[in-house]
């Protein structure tokens, strides 16, 4: 590492993803640069966890439902306690339309401790399974509502 005082030897297209150019930044919305980073980031660490997370918030913020779901499907495995993990999971089956792991997701979630009941009741990605009666049973059964 260079220091303070030092400057690089590195012209922009030496660096760790010489592909990327000013020009090509300027032509992208942050999303789209954050999806392309992180898809560089982790074709380098495949394993790295808050990449993982990131990458997959991001593309299911730019409604590329099926990436993120095989990210948030890697992420369970890889943090298998995590109680967020197995939320974003079910947000991502649900705007999928894929209600039955949805609620499974959601069920292990609220396992695991998951307890944001304001988040549960807004969160706009878990519309459809509010609108389903299984919801309302696994809000009796996590004591949210009594």
């Amino acid at each position: 590492m260079a220091s303070p005082h030092e400057r690089s030897s590195e012209t922009p297209s030496e660096g760790p993803f010489p592909e990327i150019t000013t020009r090509k930044l300027r032509e992208q919305s942050q999303l789209d640069f954050e999806i392309e980073f992180m898809s560089r980031v982790l074709e380098r660490d495949p394993f790295f966890v808050d990449a993982i997370r990131l990458h997959a918030e991001n593309l299911a913020a730019k409604g590329e439902y099926s990436r993120a779901l095989q990210l948030d499907r890697r992420l369970v495995r890889l943090a298998p306690e995590d109680e967020v993990v197995w939320y974003n999971l079910a947000c991502t089956y649900a705007m999928l339309g894929m209600i039955d792991p949805a609620f499974a997701a959601i069920q292990r979630s609220l396992e695991l401790g998951y307890r944001n009941l304001r988040r549960l009741l807004r969160d706009s990605d878990l519309k459809s399974l509010r609108r389903d009666a299984r919801f309302a049973r696994l809000l009796v059964r996590f004591e949210f509502i009594f």
